[in-house]
């Protein structure tokens, strides 16, 4: 009793009283990669995030620098993931929690003409250290695969789940996370800084997620909303320690059970769960595997994406105190540190933004 009084009661006097060198709003992939660099350069922060936005938790996690659909490179994967995977290094050893699981990615082929662009595609120096030369045979009576798989090196899979739940009760054990949702309206924005109820602050970044809809500040930029929904199955028989992408992709979480994933729906823009997603993922799984399984569970967020699929970074025109960080779409566990890393080097030491994701490629529009 006396424990959750004297916490009720330090909560409140952090609404009185708190002086920090940022305020982050949101905790998702984004959040967190900036909240990382904050860390690493002893820099003092809040953050706010209300559970509203669910893009994070209901994530794959997959980190794979080809685009299977294509055999082309992901944008900047290299550099991705010399940020990326360091920083999960760091969070795991901080957090004491194991959330990098390396693991391939097998791409099951069609036809053999598939098999013949994959070997073109190998030729591309891009794409040289990430595409396998080597034909695996599909020996796996489950899975309906004559043609067999090309293998995607170097990926692995972020618990992404595990990593926002674990980081926000850090920050609630250092007391510098509230469950709140932001009220914009009640921002008071400063020449060298900015008010927000007891909470003074110097800067503040909006990693938002799809809540960015809601920004007086930056709503006017171009982020769509990509609903999508993944289903976990059990399925004892079917035996893989790799991710399989076929018509879905099929990620494997131990004790038989596995990701199947994902949909993109454009119009829905709720966290609802849909049967029209379930059939839509059912009805490609038995195109891939024929062993018997059972679903478990069926999750559903908002991806915000971008026109021109690439992320929304950089500042207010007119407001210089105010930062967005948005628009990661479906490879976030990539894209979070690396851009984060960026809008924090802007920030603090005046670092220009790449072209690709400074938002003043859409200032006409804000």
């Amino acid at each position: 009793m006396w424990l959750n009084l004297k916490v009720k009661w330090y909560y409140e006097y952090l609404r009185i009283v708190m002086t920090v060198d940022y305020i982050v709003v949101g905790i998702g992939l984004a959040g967190i990669s900036f909240c990382e660099q904050l860390r690493k350069h002893n820099k003092s922060f809040v953050v706010f995030d209300n559970s509203s936005q669910q893009s994070s938790v209901v994530a794959g996690g997959l980190y794979n620098p080809v685009v299977l659909k294509r055999f082309t490179p992901v944008w900047k994967s290299d550099e991705q993931l010399q940020k990326a995977l360091p920083m999960y290094r760091r969070v795991e050893d901080n957090l004491k929690v194991k959330l990098d699981y390396k693991i391939p990615v097998y791409r099951k082929f069609t036809s053999l003409e598939e098999q013949n662009n994959w070997f073109a595609a190998s030729d591309n120096p891009q794409l040289s250290n990430y595409l396998s030369l080597n034909i695996i045979k599909n020996n796996n009576s489950a899975i309906d695969a004559p043609f067999g798989y090309g293998e995607v090196l170097k990926t692995g899979r972020i618990n992404v789940k595990q990593l926002v739940e674990t980081y926000k009760e850090d920050l609630k054990g250092k007391g510098t996370f509230l469950s709140d949702a932001f009220n914009h309206d009640i921002l008071e924005i400063q020449n060298d800084g900015m008010q927000y109820e007891a909470i003074t602050a110097k800067h503040i970044v909006f990693a938002e997620g799809y809540g960015l809809s809601k920004n007086p500040f930056f709503n006017q930029l171009p982020l769509m909303a990509t609903k999508g929904e993944l289903l976990v199955i059990h399925a004892p028989d079917l035996k893989i320690d790799y991710v399989l992408k076929s018509s879905v992709f099929l990620i494997p979480l131990g004790d038989d059970m596995y990701i199947v994933g994902a949909t993109y729906e454009w119009s829905d823009k709720t966290n609802t769960v849909t049967n029209k997603a379930k059939e839509e993922l059912l009805s490609k799984l038995e195109n891939v595997i024929n062993c018997s399984y059972k679903v478990v569970d069926q999750v559903a967020g908002i991806r915000p994406t971008v026109i021109d699929r690439r992320p929304l970074v950089g500042v207010h025109p007119k407001h210089k105190n105010l930062f967005v960080l948005n628009g990661l779409g479906t490879r976030g566990v990539m894209i979070a540190p690396y851009v984060a890393e960026q809008l924090f080097n802007f920030i603090e030491y005046g670092h220009p933004l790449e072209k690709d994701i400074d938002i003043s490629r859409f200032l006409g529009t804000v």
